[in-house]
C-alpha cells in the first residue's frame, strides 16, 4: 500500500480535518502545511497529487501515537526513512492501544481471519525466525476493519 492511500483511509476513518493532520505532524515535532496535506490526499490521477514519502508517513504515525496516547518523556522517536507495512501496522497498534484479541476482532469486521500466531509474527523483529512480512492485503483489511469499527 502506498503512504497516500494509508493517509486517506486514516483521515476518513477518524474524520480528521486537514488542520488536525497539521497538528498531528506538530505532535511529532514535524512540519506539514495544509497545502502539502491537500496534495497528499488527492488521488494519483488528480492534478496536484504529490507522493508522500516514508519519512513523512513515519512522522505522521509518530504524531498519531502522541495524539492518541500522549507524548512519552524524553526525546521523540526519529521517523524511519524506510517504512514497511509491519512498521505501519505496529504504529497503528500502539496509537490505538490495541491488544491481539482486539486486532483479530477488527480483522473479522473486514471478514478476514487470522490466527493469533499469524498476527504475532507481524510484530516481531525482522531477524526473528518467526517474523513474517505484512502484505498489502493484510494491512488493507486491517484498515477496512478499523473503518468499520470507528466510522459509525
Amino acid at each position: 500500500m502506498n503512504n497516500n492511500d494509508i493517509l486517506r483511509r486514516l483521515r476518513y476513518t477518524f474524520d480528521l480535518k486537514e488542520l488536525e493532520i497539521v497538528d498531528i505532524f506538530a505532535a511529532a515535532e514535524g512540519v506539514a502545511s495544509q497545502e502539502q496535506i491537500t496534495a497528499w490526499l488527492k488521488k494519483e490521477d488528480d492534478a496536484g497529487y504529490v507522493e508522500m514519502i516514508d519519512v513523512e508517513m513515519a512522522t505522521f504515525l509518530n504524531g498519531f501515537i502522541n495524539t492518541k496516547r500522549g507524548k512519552r518523556e524524553g526525546p521523540q522517536p526519529v521517523p524511519e526513512k524506510r517504512l514497511t507495512n509491519n512498521a505501519v501496522f505496529m504504529k497503528l497498534r500502539i496509537a490505538l492501544n490495541l491488544q491481539a484479541e482486539e486486532i483479530l476482532d477488527i480483522m473479522s469486521l473486514a471478514e478476514f481471519n487470522l490466527s493469533k500466531h499469524e498476527l504475532s509474527s507481524f510484530f516481531r523483529k525482522p531477524d526473528n525466525r518467526h517474523y513474517c512480512e505484512c502484505k498489502d492485503q493484510i494491512l488493507r483489511n486491517f484498515l477496512m476493519g478499523l473503518q468499520k469499527q470507528f466510522r459509525v
